[in-house]
């Protein structure tokens, strides 16, 4: 899973922070990021800067994107591996 938020539509709630601490973080300017490896991927913004989720932090990110009131926060899944018969 990998998550991205786009800050123009961030109302600066920080309920994603309060849920996933360790992914999300707001800034000086009041808006929620993503972080990666402990750095906000605030450069260039938006669906460049997309985040690796830790699968004990799905929940959370899940849950963030849920509750968000700007509905900010893009979550994209990896493909799932595919299926193969056994004959």
């Amino acid at each position: 899973m990998r998550v991205w938020i786009d800050q123009d539509l961030c109302t600066g709630d920080g309920l994603c922070v309060d849920r996933s601490p360790d992914v999300f973080t707001l800034l000086e300017d009041g808006i929620a990021y993503v972080v990666e490896n402990g750095l906000p991927q605030n450069d260039p913004g938006g669906s460049r800067s997309l985040a690796f989720v830790e699968k004990r932090e799905e929940a959370a990110v899940i849950e963030a994107a849920e509750i968000c009131p700007g509905e900010c926060i893009f979550i994209e899944m990896s493909d799932l591996p595919t299926l193969q018969n056994a004959d």
